[in-house]
Order: structure tokens, then C-alpha cells, then sequence
């Protein structure tokens, strides 16, 4: 047998980022610009978990950008459900600016949230449209068109995760889905109600954490009876 891989570098900094992601001077200047936002606006509305903070580039940025090499080359039209603060879709809406006619929408309820998400965007340039309506709503699913990669962080069980997502899932869609350490369960959970193929990735960012791929959503109707 060879050797072990070795374990990526960890990352601390927004260096170590731009190492890791390959990302340009101008990207990274434009993310620093959003940590910054992030820990100003944090003081007023609790974006993230404030011991997170000191570890943005890591348990936000890194966990988010991880997505991008997940996904489709070709991929341009995304969506972000539960954005929230932004990540995974802002992050990954930064890094996919420079490639010609990508763009990510962000659905945030929380109008707070979203005005936060606006006020990055605003400043960074970023290639977002944001939606402040709920998920589920059919006004929400009629504003957008055919989607390549369907993505989340947090939001709900993969079962919920699904039925949030299948609206939004056509032939080719991929879904990119952030989880724990319980990621196999979800997913035989999402078994009984939903039909997919599904490959788990292991997180760069945490050793108990998977990234669920979902490709052919649709509902199991056998399951469902």
C-alpha cells in the first residue's frame, strides 16, 4: 500500500486561503471585505455563532468555497436556500464571479439577514440576487428559471431539505448539501419519501462533516403510500 495522503494544510488565514482555493488578489480582497462586514453587522444581528468569528476563514469561508469544486464546470445559474449570512451562497458567488454569466440567487426570510446580504453584495459586486421570501412559496419558485447547482448550510434534515429543493431541481440539477456527522442517516431518512442518487464528500474543513451530492430528485412514489 502507498503512503497516506497527507492532510490538507489547515486554514487560519485569508493566505492560507487563497492557497488552498487558488483564488485571485482581487477575490480576496473583496471576501476581506465581507468578514469584515460580517463581524460589524454582528454586533446588532446575530449573523453567526460568535465564537465563529475569529475562524471566518475557515468555518465559513473554507466550508463554503469547498462546494465549487463539487459542482458542474459549466455551471452558472445557482441557488442558495436559507442563506442566511451568506454561506455557502455568497462565498461561492465570489468566487464564481469572474466566470462569464454565473450568477447565485440567495432566499433569506429574515429581512434583517437579507439586507445584510445586500449591503455585501453592494459592496463587493458580487453576482447575487436576493430573494426576502420564504422557500416554499410558489411566488418565490415562479421568479426563477432553470437551476445547475441547488445549495445549503444548516437549514433543515436532508428529508425537509428535499422537499424544499425538489421544486427547484429539473434534469441535470445538482444539489450540494453541507451536513454532520450524521450525513448517512439523513440520507436513508430521505429514502423513504424521495428517489436520487447521492454520493457523500468528506468536508476539508470538518473531519466529522460530509457534503451530501444529490443528482435525479424526484419523489418516491412507492415510498409514499
Amino acid at each position: 500500500m502507498g503512503a497516506p495522503e497527507p492532510a490538507p494544510a489547515p486554514i487560519k488565514t485569508a493566505e492560507d486561503f487563497a492557497r488552498a482555493f487558488d483564488v485571485s488578489r482581487e477575490t480576496l480582497v473583496k471576501l476581506q471585505t465581507y468578514a469584515d462586514l460580517l463581524a460589524q453587522w454582528q454586533k446588532t444581528i446575530n449573523l453567526v455563532a460568535p465564537s465563529t468569528l475569529p475562524d471566518v476563514w475557515s468555518r465559513h469561508f473554507a466550508d463554503s468555497a469547498q462546494l465549487l469544486a463539487l459542482a458542474p464546470p459549466h455551471a452558472r445559474r445557482w441557488l442558495d436556500l436559507g442563506s442566511g449570512a451568506g454561506f455557502p451562497g455568497l462565498v461561492l458567488a465570489l468566487m464564481l464571479a469572474p466566470r462569464d454569466g454565473a450568477r447565485v440567487a440567495l432566499i433569506e426570510s429574515d429581512t434583517r439577514k437579507a439586507a445584510f446580504l445586500a449591503e455585501v453584495a453592494r459592496r463587493t459586486g458580487a453576482p447575487v440576487d436576493i430573494y426576502p421570501l420564504r422557500i416554499e412559496q410558489s411566488a418565490t419558485q415562479a421568479k426563477l428559471g432553470a437551476i445547475d447547482v441547488i445549495t445549503a448550510r444548516a437549514l433543515a434534515p436532508l428529508p425537509r431539505l428535499l422537499e424544499l429543493a425538489a421544486p427547484y431541481f429539473s434534469t441535470g440539477t445538482v444539489g450540494l448539501f453541507l451536513k454532520g456527522r450524521e450525513a448517512h442517516t439523513e440520507v436513508e431518512a430521505a429514502r423513504a419519501t424521495w428517489d436520487f442518487t447521492s454520493t457523500l464528500e468528506p468536508s476539508l474543513t470538518d473531519s466529522s462533516g460530509r457534503i451530501v451530492v444529490i443528482h435525479a430528485l424526484k419523489a418516491n412514489t412507492e415510498g409514499a403510500r
